[in-house]
């Protein structure tokens, strides 16, 4: 692992009073030193997308446990109050006009011979009594009879009105064509689902708050390097007065300085409102909203060697969050076609009632009932099969998503790989261009001296210096963007800081 950092020489008094002009500016704001891990672990405790994520994997954990439950007996406490218009009785005159006259004609007419004797001191000489006691006896039972016919009460009370009950009743779902099976299985995919969406915006989020600690390092080095410009370009702007005025230089070459002296002090400006930027930007993404000049502790980094493509291909088919959701819902269109399929089977329940209390309830009605129930919709309309058919041409479109899915990951993985690889290049280049760009500096600067190089010559090696560690330090910016994406790609962006501690 290879770091890049650059430092200020103070070479000219003016710029040191420039500089101390800047960061006085920046006392005004609260200045912190932060590093990439500290600067991740903030963003994802106070960050609001990952914070709904969580709370919505929270709530379809909730609800898969609520969905177990369909399962179970469904017990139930009802109590009921019943007012009829009139008590519920059944006429049976009907049995008395049938049954009077039979008693009426035996009781009077009637011959009866062979009845017991009923006394048993004499039974044993006279076991069966005369006939004409016989039907006298007879007919006396039959005369009570009728009496107690004649007295009964022919309207029989059912139930009165009003009346109430305090019942439980249970229904246990034996059979339901798998719709409860369906609904368990979708409410468990779900909770996946919202763990992959929760697992995708940390990711994302990820991303974003290493391109912009990074980019606010890039930013701070950026405006390291423009400054060391500017005191350069001050300090060649004095010789250069100092010369012209002695007349050992020419009036174009001493505006020539001063043109590049404006120039250096432009970019200076142009740097420090882009890390004021980029600051902002940061603090946004750790929603701080506190006034904060963040100071990077985590430098630019970059490895020059590299895991190969395919082992990020793998992963990503095996953990990119994106491919796991768009699963799920293949998955979930699968649940739905089966409750769609469970409304053209029938269902069976058992079901039971106990009466715990009632008032005024007919004696006649029992106190509990159990039983099965089976029931199974023949026809009605064809919507049922049409809402079928539906479901399983979202699971063919949930498919084709995933098809679609599966290959922009993978050219996105490509890209990704391919520009850390033109980092490197790039890297391995400007190594050598530093040196020599330095070099160059530096040679020009003592043939001016010598009065044997013209300004321009000075300003545009100075420049060359500048412009090589730039892009250097914007090479090692795109490198660690690139990482930061692949990363994200192949569903294991926890792994960031892994590369950044690697030696």
């Amino acid at each position: 692992m290879k770091y890049f950092k650059l430092s200020v020489r103070s070479k000219w008094m003016g710029m040191g009073l420039v500089l101390v002009s800047t960061m006085s500016g920046l006392a005004a704001q609260k200045q912190a030193s932060l590093s990439f891990e500290e600067a991740l672990q903030t963003a994802l405790q106070n960050n609001e997308s990952v914070q709904q994520a969580v709370l919505q994997k929270r709530r379809a954990e909730t609800e898969w446990k609520a969905v177990r439950t369909l399962r179970l007996p469904q017990v139930s406490l009802s109590a009921n109050f019943v007012v009829l218009s009139d008590d519920i009785t059944i006429d049976m005159h009907g049995v008395k006009d049938a049954i009077t006259p039979l008693y009426s004609a035996l009781s009077q007419y009637g011959q009866f011979s062979g009845v017991p004797n009923p006394d048993p001191n004499t039974a044993a000489q006279l076991p069966v009594l005369p006939d004409a006691v016989s039907t006298q006896a007879v007919r006396q039972q039959l005369a009570e009879g009728l009496l107690a016919v004649e007295n009964a009460e022919w309207d029989k009370l059912i139930q009165k009105s009003p009346f109430g009950t305090l019942s439980a009743g249970a229904t246990w779902p034996l059979f339901t064509g798998g719709r409860i099976s369906a609904a368990n299985e979708a409410a468990r995919i779900r909770i996946n689902e919202a763990a992959e969406v929760e697992r995708h915006i940390t990711g994302r989020l990820m991303s974003e708050v290493a391109e912009r600690y990074f980019g606010l390092a890039l930013a701070r080095e950026a405006e390291l390097v423009r400054g060391e410009v500017l005191e350069a370009m001050a300090a060649h702007l004095n010789d250069a007065t100092q010369m012209y005025e002695e007349g050992l230089l020419a009036r174009a070459e001493w505006l020539h300085a001063q043109v590049m002296h404006a120039q250096a002090d432009r970019e200076y400006k142009k740097a420090s409102r882009q890390r004021r930027l980029l600051n902002e930007a940061l603090a946004n993404s750790l929603a701080d909203t506190a006034a904060v000049d963040y100071l990077p502790l985590t430098q630019l980094f970059y490895s020059p060697t590299l895991e190969p493509l395919s082992f990020f291909k793998q992963r990503a088919v095996e953990a990119n969050p994106q491919l796991r959701q768009v699963e799920a819902k293949q998955n979930l269109a699968a649940q739905a076609s089966r409750v769609e399929r469970s409304g053209l089977l029938p269902t069976v329940a058992a079901f039971g009632n106990y009466n715990l209390a009632s008032y005024d309830l007919s004696p006649n009605m029992s106190d509990y009932m159990v039983g099965l129930t089976f029931s199974w919709k023949l026809f009605g309309g064809t919507s049922a099969r049409h809402k079928y058919r539906s479901a399983r041409l979202q699971e063919e479109q949930v498919l084709s998503a995933f098809s679609k899915a599966s290959r922009d990951v993978e050219l996105g993985l490509e890209k990704m790989y391919q520009e850390l690889q033109m980092a490197l290049e790039q890297l391995q280049e400007l190594a050598a261009a530093e040196e020599f760009a330095a070099e160059y500096q530096r040679v020009r600067r003592e043939a001016f001296s010598e009065g044997l190089a013209t300004s321009t010559e000075v300003t545009e090696a100075s420049l060359a210096v500048s412009k090589v560690r730039i892009e250097r330090l914007q090479a090692m910016y795109q490198y660690d963007l690139a990482l930061a994406r692949l990363l994200e790609l192949a569903g294991m962006p926890e792994y960031f800081t892994h590369y950044i501690t690697q030696q």
